[in-house]
């Protein structure tokens, strides 16, 4: 953080013309985004009322899906890795045979679908495509207490498995060791192209498409209000959720919170920010994470984003490969579990995987990316969601006013400091710098997202912030 004393003066001024700049422009008058009222069928939309019908679901495979799975993996490629090379090129493929080998002989597919099944699971059509999610009321609730609907979203390339290890800490939390002052009633949906929802048969299907379904799954569940958590792509649906209807979400709670709008203040403060962090607001943690930002910001999203250049552009090319093979879609998904966790991974032979997660949750979830063929559908959502720009989006330049918690892991790919998010989220309640853990929370560290999400509720619930809104 060293720098010259000769320019020092000049920053001051750049820094206080910013902050005069800043209160003298027009603020915008708040509104709504509006509900997204689309037909994702196929075809045209028939003139008929769409049936709103909830039926159960139970994951299930064949025996010649699993024979033609392991048909494949017998038949997988590998090309050697350059020497000492660990996880710098992505997935090291001697680590990846070992992964293969687990997979083929002792993955135990038929055990894990009971585990996928423990949760009750639906289906419903919704905009002309079946939704698909796991709905898990609690197992017992204490006299005179209701439980509160949580919806919770995953991203990409998780599933709606990421939560099975979280799910009991919130509908049954005193059996876990935590307060059981306020207990959930959970739902998870699989993003519509992801997991066992149908893909979208049309073009831009986008996050407030997403999040337009799943407002509509809720209401049709009966809940008028509800709490929603997201991190990754779920980060985004749930906040346009709170944007499409403050008026229903009594909070939302984030484990990764962007800023895709990035303005005057925002570019001030990367430059400035580690000379004088209190003028910007930023934290000694802020500091620690973000800088030097040409290392830890700009570096590493050119490092780490080549993926989303892809499946932005063009994810239909490179999803023919994953879609046709086991290895080639493990190899691309688990690189992702390793980098994201924790960027040092990237130094180990084996990416680190078994540190954080267990092969077969690791499996798990390649699994229902494999047995639906979701891949493809699952990639274009970043297409759908870039294509038009960043920035250039209603809901990017919209605020939101809901009550809002934030828990912060260090091992994000990206720091968002509350200084930032509050220009979005006007109304953070409560915003924590996690000990530990990185992208995939609810699967990582469950119990310190279960605490987090029961104290931002408990904040909400005592002070009745939803109804201050």
């Amino acid at each position: 953080c060293s720098f010259f004393a000769g320019i020092m003066l000049l920053e001051i001024f750049l820094v206080l013309g910013a902050v005069i700049i800043y209160f003298l422009l027009p603020k915008k008058k708040e509104e709504t985004l509006p509900f997204k009222e689309g037909w994702w069928g196929k075809g045209e939309k028939p003139d008929t009322e769409e049936d709103t019908t909830i039926w159960p679901f139970k994951v299930q495979t064949t025996e010649e899906e699993l024979s033609d799975l392991f048909r494949r993996l017998d038949q997988a490629r590998f090309t050697e890795p350059l020497e000492n090379s660990c996880f710098h090129y992505g997935t090291n493929s001697v680590y990846l045979k070992k992964v293969i080998s687990y997979w083929k002989n002792q993955f135990n597919w038929k055990k894990q679908v009971e585990v996928l099944n423990k949760y009750p699971q639906f289906k419903t059509k919704i905009q002309g495509i079946d939704i698909h999610f796991v709905h898990v009321k609690p197992p017992r609730l204490p006299e005179g207490q209701s439980a509160k609907p949580l919806l919770m979203v995953h991203g990409w390339p998780g599933s709606f498995y990421e939560f099975y290890k979280i799910i009991p800490l919130l509908t049954d939390p005193a059996s876990h060791g935590l307060s059981d002052e306020h207990i959930f009633e959970v739902i998870c949906p699989s993003i519509p192209g992801y997991g066992f929802s149908e893909a979208p048969h049309k073009k831009d299907f986008n996050s407030v498409s997403a999040a337009s379904i799943f407002y509509e799954l809720m209401l049709r569940l009966g809940f008028n209000e509800f709490y929603a958590q997201g991190g990754d792509w779920g980060w985004l649906i749930c906040t346009n959720l709170a944007q499409i209807a403050p008026s229903h979400m009594k909070g939302l709670h984030l484990n990764l919170a962007s800023v895709t709008n990035v303005g005057f203040t925002h570019l001030l403060s990367i430059l400035l920010g580690c000379y004088f962090p209190g003028l910007f607001g930023f934290q000694d943690e802020d500091v620690r994470r973000m800088f030097p930002f040409l290392k830890k910001g700009l570096y590493r999203i050119l490092l780490e984003s080549g993926y989303a250049h892809i499946q932005a552009t063009k994810p239909d090319t490179v999803g023919c490969g994953l879609n046709d093979s086991p290895a080639g879609l493990a190899a691309y998904i688990l690189e992702k579990f390793s980098t994201w966790t924790n960027l040092e991974f990237h130094n180990l032979e084996d990416g680190g995987l078994e540190r954080k997660f267990h092969l077969d949750d690791l499996l798990t979830n390649i699994m229902i990316y494999w047995v639906s063929g979701c891949i493809v559908s699952s990639m274009r959502f970043y297409k759908e969601n870039m294509q038009k720009g960043l920035g250039t989006q209603k809901h990017e330049r919209l605020t939101v006013q809901v009550p809002t918690g934030i828990a912060s892991f260090p091992n994000e790919i990206m720091h968002t400091p509350q200084a930032w998010a509050q220009k979005k989220y006007t109304n953070i309640v409560s915003f924590h710098f996690m000990p530990r853990g990185g992208h995939f929370a609810a699967l990582e560290e469950p119990k310190l997202l279960a605490e987090d999400i029961l104290q931002f509720v408990g904040k909400v619930e005592k002070e009745q912030l939803w109804r201050k809104k």
